[in-house]
Formats: structure tokens, C-alpha cells, sequence
């Protein structure tokens, strides 16, 4: 299984993600959240710059965000410097949205996204609507090789919900899974391989990756240890703010316990107590980077074991086999900034 590391860009990423690939990491996911973090392709130019085998992917851009043309200079750009090591990964749109006020796109509007820059990238024409007109577009003069569209670019989709599912299928592409809860990373894997199936393609074509947050305990150290916290527990809080966003006052206990469903409800009060012009801003600060201090307390050590990937070095090694012999093919793990440190235990626990 492929090891990789994920980050929220920043424009110091590189130098976690040079030392990922010293250590023998194969891939380097970078979050594309404009108003939380410096530009994507910015931290992956200068990652495809100081670096020279690990592949450097998208995690997630979100197509509302950039028109095709400028996401597919972008990365036939990046593959001009780094040839064969840029993965396309795409979504319908999470924090990138929300921290906007806006919800998902459509599916069939990732879908016409993601094949007019699959084309693009290839040095192909599309037919372009845009701004109430349609045109035809395509690089000028690709010939100069000033970009790069020789080398492949794979698609990986983030896909939860079974109609997103069916189009990375239909699509070919590889699929993309946020969450280590077992019910997430095993449930949600049986389901994209059924619809795999279901879209004619041989089980062995799906390319499967799990992102998640953890941290490789010491002997002895809870599971809400001052590090636990730091590095897998923006997890839950991000949990948390997606509760307050999409669901109702008390419905979530039926599904997941009275425990849980209280502490969503005493976050739901930290929600609605944020100003209502300003709360999709304030939700998502800190948005897998940091712990803000009115939400520190909810972080428990129940939910940093049941939602996160973290635990004792050999319970670690368990799940990873697990998690291999289910059809994973990639294993990623975020690198919170200023825990730069855990890529040396991530690394001991994988290639040790």
C-alpha cells in the first residue's frame, strides 16, 4: 500500500513534504481552501521545485473556485516542472465552499469540469460556455513545451454519497475518502467498489486512498494528550462543524448516542452564538489546522480514539493491514503544521 501525506498548503509545505520523500512516502496531497490557506499551486510548485519523485496532488480543488483554463495552466504547468508526479484530485466542494456562504456544486457540474480540464491537459480543444457564450479554447502553442501535456494526469474524486460515487466510477477516476472510523473507511470502500462493478471495471483498476488525521501514541500517553490533541484532533472538531452546518437540533442522537449527540448540541450553541452574518466564517476557522478555544474542550479522548487514526504503534500496523487487505491502495495522513515532528513516527510505524 502506497503511504502518503497530506497538508494544509502553506508556503513552508514544501519542506515537510522534501522530507515525506526522504523518508519514502509516495504522495503529497495539498489542500486548496483560499480563504484559509496560501494558493495550492503555489505550495505544490515550490514542493515540485525541491523535490524530485514523490507525487504532488490536489486535495481537493473544488471546480466553482477556478475556471478550466486556469486550473488546467496550472497543473500542465506543474507537470512541466515535475513530469509524471501530478495527480488531479477534484470535489464538490467543503470548506472551500462553505467558508464562502455557498453549498456543493452539482455533480454534473464537476463532471463537465473535470472533462473539459482532462482534455485541456491533454492538449485537446473543448467547447467553452462561459460569461452566456460559447467558444472554443485550448492551449496556443503547447509545441513550445513550455507546459507539459505528454505526461499523464490521473483524476481522483472525492466521493461520499452514492450518486458521486457512480460518477467516479463512470469516470474511470480514482477515489478519494475522508475519515478513519472502521463504518467510513470499510463501509464507504465496499460501497465504491459495488458501484465500481456496477460501471463494467475490473476490481484491480480502482484506486483507492483514505485520508485521516492521527497521531502514533507513545507508551502510556492518552489518547488526549497534549500531542494527541495537536495532531489528530482538528478531525473531530471539523466533525463538529459540519454537524451545526447540515443537521438539526437533537437528530443525530438516534444515529450516534446520547454522548455524542450532546457534545454536537453544546458545539451547535458555540455555533449559534457566532454573529449569523459572519458564522460560516467563524465555523470553519482554524479548519484542520488548529483547535479554536471555545471548541477545545469537546475534543475528547473517546472521540480522538473512535474518529481519528490514532493509537499505539502496533494497533497502527494492524489497521494499516486492515485497511490493505480491504482494497485501499493509498494510506494518507494529514501533517499538522507545527507537529512536523510526527512524519518521523508516521514513517518508523509505516517503512520501519
Amino acid at each position: 500500500m502506497d503511504i502518503g501525506i497530506a497538508v494544509a498548503t502553506t508556503t513552508e509545505s514544501w519542506k515537510v513534504v522534501r522530507r515525506a520523500e526522504e523518508l519514502g512516502f509516495t504522495n503529497a496531497w495539498f489542500y486548496d481552501t483560499q480563504l484559509l490557506n496560501p494558493d495550492v499551486f503555489i505550495g505544490m510548485t515550490m514542493a515540485a521545485m525541491h523535490t524530485s519523485k514523490i507525487r504532488l496532488g490536489t486535495g481537493v480543488l473544488i471546480p466553482s473556485n477556478r475556471i478550466e483554463p486556469v486550473t488546467a495552466n496550472s497543473l500542465a504547468t506543474l507537470n512541466k516542472i515535475a513530469p509524471g508526479r501530478i495527480d488531479f484530485g477534484v470535489g464538490t466542494g467543503f470548506t472551500g465552499r462553505r467558508t464562502m456562504g455557498l453549498k456543493a456544486i452539482s455533480l454534473q457540474r464537476l463532471k463537465t469540469y473535470v472533462q473539459r480540464v482532462q482534455k485541456l491537459v491533454l492538449g485537446e480543444a473543448i467547447t467553452w460556455d462561459f460569461e452566456d457564450e460559447v467558444h472554443d479554447i485550448g492551449f496556443l502553442n503547447p509545441e513550445l513545451g513550455l507546459i507539459n501535456v505528454d505526461d499523464p494526469i490521473p483524476l481522483h474524486i472525492s466521493a461520499f454519497g452514492r450518486r458521486s460515487r457512480q460518477l467516479t466510477a463512470e469516470l474511470g477516476a480514482g477515489w478519494l475518502n475522508f475519515g478513519s472510523a472502521d463504518s467510513v473507511a470499510f463501509g464507504s470502500l465496499k460501497k465504491m467498489q459495488a458501484a465500481w462493478a456496477d460501471a463494467g471495471h475490473a476490481a484491480q483498476d480502482l484506486y483507492s486512498t483514505l485520508f485521516a488525521l492521527g497521531c502514533v501514541l507513545h507508551p502510556g500517553e492518552a489518547y488526549d494528550s497534549q500531542r494527541a490533541i495537536a495532531q489528530a484532533g482538528t478531525a473531530v472538531a471539523v466533525f463538529f462543524h459540519d454537524m451545526a452546518e447540515t443537521t438539526e437540533p437533537g437528530s443525530m442522537e438516534a444515529a450516534m448516542g446520547k454522548e455524542v449527540s450532546d457534545l454536537i448540541e453544546q458545539y451547535r450553541q458555540v455555533y449559534l452564538r457566532y454573529p449569523e452574518q459572519r458564522r460560516h466564517l467563524l465555523n470553519h476557522k482554524g479548519h484542520l489546522m488548529f483547535l479554536k478555544p471555545e471548541e477545545r474542550h469537546l475534543v475528547t479522548a473517546d472521540l480522538i480514539r473512535t474518529m481519528t487514526f490514532t493509537g499505539a504503534r502496533d494497533e497502527l500496523r494492524e489497521r494499516l493491514r486492515n485497511l490493505a487487505d480491504a482494497g485501499y491502495n493509498q494510506f494518507t495522513v494529514q501533517i499538522v503544521e507545527g507537529q512536523e515532528s510526527a512524519l518521523e513516527d508516521w514513517a518508523e510505524l509505516c517503512f520501519g
